[in-house]
């Protein structure tokens, strides 16, 4: 259905009312002609104004609240006329704003200084937060036709007594309408209608165009205010990674463009921003959830209207989204639906957020728990309140119900859930009757006092009172009152409050306060609303210590995309990224940066170098692998836990030195081979520790002979195995003679005196020095043995690599002989084991620095001692220890 068409549905039906809505037409961009007017009917429309809260009065001024929250959920529902569903769920604190005004005009009625001898009305009207019906309710009160499809819907009744009392809504058009509920409201109240309206909560900055909106004023700060505030905050406490949600409507998208103006210059950039949509509002949550579940700001931004923000906040606990600092705009910041919803109170604890300022309306209280349907049986919204609050039902007529008919016995027998009037409010405790921080409310109140004020001047005769160049002689008619007039006296509006404050325009506008106020977990889990500060046009005034952040503590959450690089980094810009956001990449080895956001790194000196933190440059300190070290614990305790095996298995061989598997192969050879391999355990001991002259020659001499000895063992027992097989042959009894004990020593002595020689001619000529390496950490200076011959090193190694592969090739021959228990396979797996380990050993050696060079050669006798002493003696153990029947002749000559 087009706009032209739903506006002649809800238009009055005379031809002044036609001839306006071509003026709406106009003003909304469409084309209107004489044909559309003549052929327009006028259908009742059951519409949201039926409902409404009036007393007449000499002045009557007009009343546009959003009083019920739920709409039909398509628009077909609402232009299909047989099928209309009217708004519901009736909302308590703009139900507080209509009381609110209702008595401050039944005050202004009682006072004898303000507006004295006339009486003052209202015809207050819901518009259900739609833009339409906020349309429709304003031509209802600006028609000025009783001939309207709506003027005899509904008897009415005096607000103040239970006498019904002639309709007159459309008797005369309201001089002023205090609303709408939303900007977008009272754009059209202003520019669409030209009607003069006094607004308790649009606060659009648009608004305050005194070329487009003349006739437009408001009790509410303009948002810019807000939106600096929050801005200031952000600043203030260094956020300069936040996240937005925002209301798809001027009053969203306007408040974010302020922010981002107001924070370009301070480096606070947005991450995202999401819009949201009060009629797609679940699905708009949920994907802003979850980008605020993805997002890495910890602070977010919600301009959004309350019930969007419960929405947001359902979804949020859903995900299990706890963890966020969340700004409140003043549209939610004191939203008392939200604080008391045990659901979404892990999500919106610490809320921090700029609230319209309260203040307090003496007297009102009491009066808002004094009211009673009985009292007002006129008032649908305090009935449909009542019945929702003590889950009774209020006839709508009740003085047609009488007792004597049986018809009315019969109706008192079907409504037994009937309210008995003795229900009160004096014990309830809801947001209707909560008057603790009156900040909306309050807005009305001033509103209503506002436009009271501005009547009175205007009804006065002329005064020094009087706006410049009013030179009236006479003075003006409350039947008479034309919107001009009374547009120029809000306009010089100055008068003082019942509270005692100053009042005046500035223009739209009123002068921006604020207050600051925080969400507060109580010790029961529930929240709690803190006043933390107050905002008086750019000034902040805040008590950060009585803040409570969303992490439950006093520390402010941090918040930043890329947090100011500390000293010792410097900063890297993102490419296409936020000028907020950049990376801190740490100084280079040698360079420093000592100040916070450093874009570059100095050098150190050629004697210095830079500490752990690269923030100074320090002398350069010794590096050794000392005791001290977890490294050198570790391979200490691996060296000592070898000899300690090894010294274990002497004493097993010892004690059972009589048995077949010791004596087998010459036993002296494996008490021999434990020896070595024992001081193959202690001498990587050598390798640890500060290295000193003597302690760098011994380490090599040590470890170069004690291997030589436990590999000429290995090869003397290999070359015996050998020989005692082929000794068995025909004709070879000789061969073993060759071979006998004394042999098996000489040989062994022999293989190992020439690694001696080697070592002794090497450290005699060009033995290792300590010496300071400069090549490898900067910043420590590594203390290590120096080869000054490779040579003398690579002869000590290659000799021990060629006793290791003779022995590994005569092993490997002898593998297979037909002996049960055959030593030539033990021998094979350690040699195999022995050999891989030092073929590792050379590149690892090369490549390693500092004193992992010393730790990679230790790990190498380690691994190698280690091989040898588990692949010889760990089966003969076994036997010995675990096997006993096996250890016999029989068993071990068997074939």
């Amino acid at each position: 259905m087009s706009w032209f068409s739903w506006l002649f549905r809800l238009w009055p039906c005379s031809a002044p009312s036609l001839l306006l809505v071509g003026l709406v037409g106009r003003q909304l961009g469409l084309r209107v002609g004489l044909q559309d007017v003549q052929t327009v009917t006028c259908s009742r429309w059951g519409a949201p104004h039926s409902q409404g809260l009036f007393q007449d009065g000499d002045v009557v001024i007009g009343g546009l609240f959003m009083i019920h929250y739920q709409t039909p959920a398509t628009e077909h529902e609402f232009t299909q006329l047989p099928h209309y569903k009217p708004c519901s769920g009736l909302d308590h604190v703009p139900l507080q704003y209509i009381y609110a005004m209702v008595f401050a005009v039944e005050e202004i009625n009682h006072s004898t200084t303000l507006l004295p001898g006339v009486k003052l009305g209202y015809h207050i009207f819901d518009s259900c937060g739609q833009a339409m019906w906020s349309l429709q309710a304003a031509l209802a009160l600006v028609g000025g036709d009783s001939t309207s499809c709506f003027a005899t819907e509904l008897p009415a009744y005096s607000a103040g007594h239970g006498e019904e009392i002639k309709d007159r809504r459309g008797d005369h058009p309201v001089p002023l309408i205090i609303g709408g509920a939303s900007s977008a409201t009272a754009q059209i109240l202003s520019s669409t209608l030209g009607q003069l309206s006094v607004s308790y909560l649009a606060s659009c900055p648009c608004l305050s165009d005194r070329l487009q909106y003349p006739n437009f004023f408001r009790t509410i700060p303009s948002d810019i205010y807000q939106a600096r505030a929050i801005a200031q905050l952000a600043i203030h406490f260094n956020w300069t990674w936040v996240g937005a949600v925002v209301a798809n409507t001027d009053y969203g998208l306007m408040a974010i463009k302020i922010f981002q103006e107001e924070t370009q210059g301070a480096g606070v950039c947005l991450e995202f921003v999401e819009t949201v949509r009060r009629e797609n509002i679940r699905n708009d949550a949920r994907q802003a959830a979850l980008t605020i579940q993805a997002s890495t700001a910890r602070v977010i931004l919600i301009f959004c209207w309350y019930t969007d923000v419960r929405e947001l906040f359902l979804q949020l606990s859903k995900i299990n989204v706890t963890d966020r600092q969340f700004l409140a705009s003043e549209a939610w910041s004191t939203s008392g639906d939200l604080l008391q919803d045990l659901v979404t109170s892990k999500v919106a604890s610490g809320v921090l957020g700029v609230a319209i300022r309260s203040a307090a309306i003496p007297g009102f209280e009491n009066y808002l728990r004094s009211l009673h349907p009985i009292h007002r049986p006129g008032d649908e919204f305090l009935r449909e309140f009542w019945e929702a609050e003590f889950g009774c039902k209020r006839p709508s007529h009740p003085s047609n119900i009488t007792t004597s008919s049986p018809v009315s016995r019969s109706v008192q027998k079907a409504l037994r859930s009937l309210c008995n009037g003795t229900e009160s409010l004096e014990g309830v405790h809801n947001l209707f009757t909560d008057t603790s921080q009156l900040r909306v409310t309050y807005n009305v109140y001033l509103a209503v006092y506002a436009a009271a004020h501005a009547l009175h001047n205007l009804l006065s005769c002329p005064s020094s009172n009087s706006p410049p160049g009013n030179n009236s002689s006479t003075c003006s008619s409350s039947k008479k009152i034309k919107p001009i007039e009374l547009l120029q006296y809000l306009n010089n509006l100055n008068f003082t409050t019942p509270q005692g404050e100053k009042f005046y325009f500035q223009g739209a506008d009123i002068p921006a306060q604020y207050d600051l106020v925080n969400w507060q977990t109580t010790p029961e889990g529930q929240l709690k609303l803190v006043l933390i500060g107050r905002v008086d046009g750019f000034d902040l005034h805040l008590n950060e210590s009585a803040i409570q952040w969303s992490t439950g503590s006093s520390q402010v959450p941090i918040s930043m995309c890329s947090e100011s690089c500390p000293p010792g980094t410097r900063m890297a810009n993102r490419k296409g990224a936020p000028i907020c956001c950049f990376d801190c990449i740490p100084c280079a080895e040698g360079e420093i940066s000592n100040k916070s956001g450093s874009p570059h790194c100095e050098r150190c000196p050629l004697e210095f170098w830079s500490n752990a933190e690269r923030t100074a440059c320090i002398p350069q300190q010794l590096d050794f692998l000392s005791f001290n070290e977890t490294l050198g614990i570790t391979l200490t305790t691996f060296a000592v836990s070898g000899a300690t095996v090894t010294a274990a298995v002497f004493v097993v061989f010892l004690c059972y030195r009589q048995t077949p598997v010791v004596r087998a192969n010459n036993s002296e050879l494996s008490f021999l081979l434990l020896l070595s391999l024992k001081l193959c355990f202690l001498c990587s001991l050598v390798f640890i520790g500060r290295p000193s002259v003597w302690n760098c020659r011994f380490q090599q001499a040590a470890f170069g002979i004690s291997f030589v000895l436990s590999v000429s063992c290995l090869q003397v027992k290999t070359i015996v195995v050998l020989a005692a097989f082929r000794s068995a042959r025909p004709g070879a009894e000789a061969l073993i003679k060759w071979f006998g004990p004394g042999q098996q020593r000489g040989s062994v002595c022999f293989l190992t005196c020439i690694q001696v020689i080697i070592c002794a001619v090497w450290l005699s000529f060009s033995p290792p020095v300590p010496r300071r390496d400069l090549g490898f950490q900067g910043s420590k200076v590594t203390l290590e043995c120096a080869m000054t011959s490779v040579v003398g090193f690579s002869l000590v190694l290659g000799y021990i690599g060629l006793l290791a592969c003779t022995c590994l090739l005569l092993a490997f021959l002898a593998r297979k002989l037909p002996d049960n228990f055959n030593e030539a396979k033990l021998i094979t797996f350690s040699m195999l084991i022995f050999c891989a380990v030092w073929v590792a050993f050379v590149p690892a050696y090369v490549s390693s620095p500092g004193k992992y060079t010393v730790a990679v050669e230790i790990f190498a006798i380690l691994a190698s001692s280690y091989g040898l002493l588990f692949c010889i003696f760990a089966p003969k153990c076994f036997i010995i220890l675990l096997r006993p029947e096996k250890n016999t002749k029989k068993h071990l000559m068997a074939r």
